[in-house]
């Protein structure tokens, strides 16, 4: 059967365009990280395990267990794939079991900020189902996922279209009840700036629906509200020995962040503050300690097949009081109980980084590196891309292609690190202040592409260092965005003479508050095209948001006139 022309110029024109996308395409051909930091370099004693227990951005933890088995969530914002899962069996070793929302029709994060997107994440488990609660914050709002496996597939999202409010629980009763709890506007006006208040309702899970007029304030404003707390937040209900337990956070999500607990004998009664709240914050610590960590709290408890409780929480590992660019990290530490209260760090002490490890737990069999000191490496010689990498925002066209044999190519998009959209990008979350992260990349041959590595904190604050070919040569330029449009601070041309390399080597050194940038051609020496530049432009003090650094690959088309050197 013959094609009309239509189609035949149709086809032809397709096949142009993917060989010319093809042949546009940047070439990687490794990446490679690896931590330095001080605090970790000490060996673990024997019966040790090392706070944080995933460091780098995983913040807002959640946690379940099945039989011997642990389940934890993070929020993820806007990068995609969507909330990280990871299972334990000794709580302190964690195997990362990939991503919870894989699809973009499950997170909507196309043209949302860095810090917008998927928010808070509760996992529960009931009945041979997962429970995956979250707030898609600008893409549509209050969900549940549901899987029979933790690793999928996830369902489409359940939508919450009556739940007004971030950080959404989901609580199972033995009595067949099913509650929805989460942070939401106090009834009336506000009283003063972030003044927020704990909503229950009513969830039926056979019509996937929230009763009406089944919602109530349970707290108004936090344990005190004559003292006018802000940002009640992250609740959590526990049914422990007959009574209620609802866990909160409290007091933003900086310095003065907490952990805070009510209880009541019933879920249609008041919750009643614990007269020694919070149960764990170091606001009150010293600004000037050594090895701050700082901004504790957003915590999720869990019970041991031995008895014990264990909380899992956010914290920040500060540098200079108040920068981190690591983002807000996971840690762990013991519940106590006192009077059938919970606490999870006696008020005055020192979050410690090092403790006695749980009792009576089997070890994680194939755990990944999560803490400590660490070189890692991929060759992208495997058939998906792994667990640590992320996109940022969710499209249905990926921007990256894994190469049989070993290698990813990004196609260079008309989308900047600076834009609302998905560029061409795969990063990994920096997990240490001091740290290397180097790629060695395939000298595009289109004088149109710039491709590189970099450090990237959000749209207005970021780094990118980056190649492109001239007539003769190759330029190598570092681009800055500080809270605004990217600008090149420095800029050299290579010259290639006689030299057949096709591939550079272009690297980032970061120590604490200072980022160095290099290059390598060839078998030729390592060389700095910038030392030394400030890096607490991608702390979350300056430049806000709830993210860390994500360090990474990246490939565009030079078409704005705002890129130009």
């Amino acid at each position: 059967m013959k094609l009309s022309k239509l189609w035949y110029f149709l086809l032809v024109y397709c096949l142009w365009h993917a060989t010319n996308a093809l042949a546009n395409d940047v070439l990687y051909h490794w990446f490679e990280y690896e931590g330095k930091d001080t605090i970790f370099m000490p060996p673990l004693e024997k019966g040790q395990y090392q706070n944080p227990i995933i460091a780098g951005f995983y913040p807002d933890p959640s946690i379940t267990r099945v039989d011997d088995t642990y389940y934890m969530v993070h929020s993820s914002f806007a990068y995609f794939p969507g909330v990280p899962l990871f299972a334990s069996t000794d709580l302190v070793n964690w195997r990362s079991l990939g991503h919870i929302l894989t699809r973009s029709s499950q997170v909507g994060s196309e043209k949302v900020g860095v810090s917008e997107g998927v928010f808070a994440p509760t996992l529960r488990y009931h009945n041979g189902t997962f429970y995956m609660i979250t707030t898609a914050v600008a893409s549509g709002g209050n969900f549940i996922v549901t899987a029979k496996d933790p690793q999928g597939p996830w369902s489409e999202p359940i939508l919450l279209p009556e739940i007004d409010g971030i950080d959404p629980d989901i609580f199972f009763d033995d009595n067949g009840k099913v509650y929805i709890t989460h942070n939401g506007p106090p009834e009336g006006e506000p009283l003063y700036n972030g003044h927020r208040a704990i909503w229950v309702w009513q969830y039926d899970p056979v019509t996937q629906k929230v009763l009406a007029d089944s919602g109530r304030v349970v707290v108004n404003g936090g344990v005190d509200i004559s003292q006018k707390p802000i940002w009640i937040e992250a609740p959590h209900i526990y049914k422990i020995n007959d009574w209620y337990y609802l866990l909160c956070a409290e007091g933003g999500t900086g310095d003065w962040h907490s952990a805070v607990v009510f209880r009541s004998r019933s879920m249609d009664e008041a919750f009643v503050p614990y007269e020694k709240n919070p149960i764990l914050t170091q606001r009150h610590q010293p600004a000037d300690r050594e090895n701050p960590i700082s901004a504790t709290g957003h915590a999720d408890i869990v019970q041991t097949a031995a008895g014990e409780w264990w909380a899992v929480f956010l914290g920040t590992r500060n540098y200079s009081q108040s920068h981190f660019n690591t983002g807000r990290e996971t840690f762990l530490l013991p519940v106590q109980w006192q009077d059938e209260w919970p606490i999870i760090l006696p008020k005055g002490e020192l979050l410690p980084y090092r403790l006695a490890l749980p009792k009576g737990m089997k070890a994680t069999l194939d755990a990944d590196i999560t803490t400590g000191n660490f070189r890692w490496r991929d060759d992208f010689s495997t058939q998906q891309l792994r667990n640590d990498w992320s996109l940022l925002r969710a499209s249905r066209q990926q921007p990256y292609r894994l190469i049989s044999g070993g290698g990813l190519t990004l196609e260079p998009r008309k989308v900047s690190l600076a834009d609302r959209a998905q560029p061409a990008f795969v990063g990994r979350r920096q997990q240490h202040m001091r740290f290397n992260a180097a790629t060695e990349l395939q000298i595009p041959g289109d004088s149109k592409i710039s491709a590189g590595i970099t450090a990237f904190q959000n749209e207005k604050y970021h780094y990118f260092l980056a190649l492109r070919r001239t007539e003769k040569n190759v330029e190598i330029f570092l681009e800055k965005a500080e809270d605004s449009m990217p600008k090149t601070i420095e800029k050299a041309m290579i010259s290639l003479g006689s030299s057949q390399a096709k591939t550079m080597v272009l690297g980032i050194e970061g120590e604490v508050d200072k980022l160095s940038f290099y290059y390598q051609l060839g078998e030729g020496d390592k060389k700095y095209l910038a030392k030394n530049k400030d890096a607490t432009i991608l702390s979350t003090s300056i430049a806000g948001g709830f993210v860390g650094v994500h360090l990474g690959m990246h490939a565009r088309l030079n078409t704005s006139k705002a890129f130009e050197i």
